[in-house]
């Protein structure tokens, strides 16, 4: 599964790859609801829009919402609209997003983060294709194929009352499960070498990797997955003063993100020699995520920079392994 990114963005060699995009076409011909899991930087988003892509509504709106990243007050007027005078600063009428996409494809992004009273009017949604905007009394109807992403645990979280079980239900009607870059490893290197190429474009140059290099990029987990190979293939591009990087000539700003690479890498092998990989991932992961934390005294948003992470996914994490300042490696 190779091939240029405009034609297929899930680049890759690895037979569970071949599988999904063989899948989404004919996802994309129906009208089922969709739920692509997976953790953060696996290409979530590239799915849905080749969903998108491969169904007859390719020509009308594809809308995306992140549901992470809008306050429980903001989400409901944003999903649904809201009328003029509906609460303050609501000077005029104002469509929602599922207007908006109204004969097209809404992705939402980060579905696990609704909050409970917004769920309970999605379903609804999902369930007529109906709705009512913040403060108004007449019902519209909306034509909208659903996809949604999230990666969170929502089988926990319908145990522990946080998340609709009937929503879960309606949502994942056709799931789709994206295994982490650790998992598919044939896909590392044409992923990384589609990078280098994209970028030596964007920045005229003409850089490669060494074999040692490329040894490297296989040996570690990227707890950031393809978005932090993307984002470290194109610091290397634009950093690198040679044409060809090796372990010797790694560019000064990138010196101590690669040490940690190849520590990180190091202690995956120990581990691999005592248990499975797979036993021992969360460790690496914790880890990486404490050196990063300490070495950036504990700002996140530069954490998440040198991991290839957001800000809100490195204080997931945090919580996830409950990480605290006063903690060691």
């Amino acid at each position: 599964m190779s091939g240029d990114l405009k034609s297929n963005p899930l680049i890759g060699a690895s037979p569970v790859m071949n599988e999904i995009v063989n899948d989404l076409t004919l996802v994309g011909r129906s009208k089922a609801t969709v739920l692509i899991r997976g953790e953060s930087g696996t290409g979530k988003e590239l799915m849905a829009k080749l969903i998108h892509e491969r169904s007859p509504r390719v020509n009308q709106p594809f809308i995306k919402v992140n549901c992470a990243a809008l306050s429980e007050t903001l989400i409901e007027s944003e999903l649904f609209g809201h009328e003029k005078g509906a609460f303050t600063g609501a000077i005029q009428m104002r469509k929602g997003r599922f207007e908006l996409a109204d004969g097209g494809t809404i992705f939402l992004d980060e579905v696990g983060d609704l909050p409970l009273s917004v769920q309970v009017k999605l379903l609804r949604v999902l369930q007529e294709m109906t709705f009512e905007r913040v403060g108004g009394m007449q019902s519209l109807s909306v034509d909208v194929r659903v996809i949604a992403a999230t990666h969170r645990d929502l089988e926990k979280a319908i145990v522990d009352g946080t998340y609709r079980q009937d929503l879960y239900y309606r949502l994942s009607v056709i799931p789709i499960l994206v295994p982490p870059l650790r998992d598919r490893v044939e896909d590392m290197l044409p992923l990384a070498e589609h990078f280098i190429g994209k970028f030596n474009r964007e920045n005229q140059k003409e850089v490669v990797l060494s074999d040692e290099m490329k040894d490297l990029l296989l040996r570690y987990h990227w707890p950031g997955n393809v978005r932090e190979l993307e984002n470290c293939m194109e610091r290397l591009v634009v950093l690198a003063r040679e044409g060809r990087v090796t372990l010797k000539n790694i560019p000064k700003g990138m010196e101590a993100y690669f040490n940690d690479i190849q520590e990180v890498s190091l202690k995956s092998v120990r581990k691999n020699n005592e248990g499975t990989l797979s036993d021992s991932i969360q460790d690496i992961e914790k880890d990486a995520l404490l050196e990063a934390l300490e070495r950036c005294a504990w700002v996140q948003a530069k954490a998440g920079r040198l991991l290839g992470l957001t800000p809100r996914q490195v204080a997931y994490k945090i919580k996830k392994y409950h990480l605290s300042p006063m903690e060691t490696v």
